[in-house]
């Protein structure tokens, strides 16, 4: 055990004391008793350590906590207990392909939040307590994230972009390939120009985003555009990151092109997302810079057994099939060469319950067990800009813990079948 992790222990084990003799009855206290303990900080699991809960926050834990008189107990001495799983690439009140998808003609935006209101008890249940929504329809993304907020649904805390910023026929212009008479009077991300993406951001700004996401290239589900080619220029690109960062937020650019990708990391973009065509000087630069790629793997990995249940037309599905052997090997050396990665699974494509194969994906293309997990909880709560409030199970945390009936560092699976599922110190999900 090194000298920071001890004085840790020893802060915890004394804020614990504290926090008990401090007139304890205002919130409950409970003690979770794992059989070990991963952290998410990357430190080596922890065996026999104890979890001390004061209501919403942990108060202390460690190997040697004792157990304060009168606190509930939660045995969970058979498994594994870990921080509550990130998610940093989702689209909660998106559902892709099958009978169940929504008609963008015919839906409203309570349809979609209706939708995200049922992937959002999905994800909780599948040990996600925390999401980052990087564009959602009709701002029913905020009011899933409101819902939540104020305890009318259960599901993960939401940190929500809204609108995705676009150029004109870009990404995500909802009116790509359609007949020109056709208008959309739902908000819309098309902005062009320096002046119109710095109005675009303080917009979204405005109506609650907690983060900017933008498209930097064209996608693969994007008619008649091609997903390599640059979007935005730099300078416009430059002018979004800038002004959202000036209002304290986040920037995401959705970029599957190598000079689209290079172009954001340069403009200081937080994070690239899927990065298709990241190429070995384009990891170089993230390296340098501390940029995240969020690689979005297992929807990749999995496309060619899923692209028909997924709902992909053929036009895009000629396009996807012909950049997945090249995205597979790219973020197979962004990991070797250690590029920062955080967990990221674009539910909605995919489908939301099964968003833990993200971590097998990342394994099976190099990442270490232990390296997979710091992505999905402290990486992706760092990349939020969350990490003093949540992403591993630190003293004055949220109380957001997970648990798995074996070892995921010998089976990384196991994060696809979370058997306990706890937020702020309420269970959501009991043990089998």
């Amino acid at each position: 055990m090194n000298s920071r992790r001890r004085v840790s222990l020893a802060a915890g084990v004394a804020l614990a004391l504290a926090w008990v003799a401090w007139a304890g009855a205002e919130e409950p206290v409970v003690a979770v008793r794992p059989g070990t303990l991963i952290d998410g900080t990357g430190a080596p699991p922890i065996p026999g350590a104890i979890v001390i809960l004061k209501g919403a926050r942990i108060a202390a834990v460690g190997a040697g906590v004792p157990i304060p008189t009168g606190a509930r107990v939660i045995d969970l001495t058979g498994y594994t207990v870990l921080p509550g799983l990130i998610d940093a690439h989702t689209h909660i009140t998106s559902e892709g392909g099958g009978e169940r998808s929504l008609d963008r003609f015919v839906a409203t935006g309570a349809d979609y939040a209706l939708v995200g209101a049922n992937n959002a008890r999905a994800m909780l249940m599948a040990g996600f307590t925390t999401l980052r929504d990087v564009g959602g329809t009709d701002l029913a993304d905020l009011a899933v994230k409101r819902a939540i907020d104020r305890g009318a649904i259960p599901g993960p805390r939401l940190f929500v972009s809204l609108m995705m910023i676009s150029m004109t026929g870009g990404h995500s212009d909802v009116s790509i390939g359609l007949n020109p008479r056709i208008l959309f009077a739902m908000p819309s991300g098309v902005a062009n120009g320096v002046d119109e993406v710095r109005a675009k951001v303080r917009e979204n700004f405005k109506n609650g985003a907690d983060l900017i996401k933008y498209s930097a290239t064209g996608g693969g589900l994007d008619r008649g555009v091609k997903p390599n080619a640059q979007q935005y220029t730099d300078e416009e690109m430059q002018a979004i990151v800038d002004e959202a960062h000036r209002l304290g937020l986040k920037t995401s650019a959705h970029a599957h092109g190598t000079e689209g990708i290079k172009a954001a990391i340069r403009a200081g973009t937080d994070s690239i997302e899927h990065g298709i065509h990241l190429d070995e000087e384009g990891c170089r630069m993230m390296i340098e810079r501390g940029t995240y790629l969020v690689p979005t793997l297992w929807i990749t990995d999995g496309y060619f057994d899923r692209y028909k249940s997924w709902g992909i037309p053929e036009y895009a599905h000629q396009k996807i099939s012909a950049f997945i052997p090249i995205a597979l090997k790219n973020v197979e050396r962004a990991i070797r060469m250690g590029v920062k990665v955080a967990v990221g699974t674009d539910a909605g494509v995919g489908e939301h319950r099964l968003s833990g194969k993200e971590f097998t994906a990342l394994v099976k293309y190099g990442m270490k067990p232990m390296d997979a997990i710091v992505a999905g909880t402290s990486g992706a709560a760092t990349l939020i800009g969350q990490y003093d409030q949540f992403g591993s199970v630190e003293p004055g945390k949220f109380a957001d813990l997970v648990a798995v009936a074996g070892d995921p560092l010998q089976n990384i699976e196991l994060l696809e079948q979370v058997q306990f599922v706890m937020k702020e110190g309420r269970v959501y999900k009991e043990k089998q």
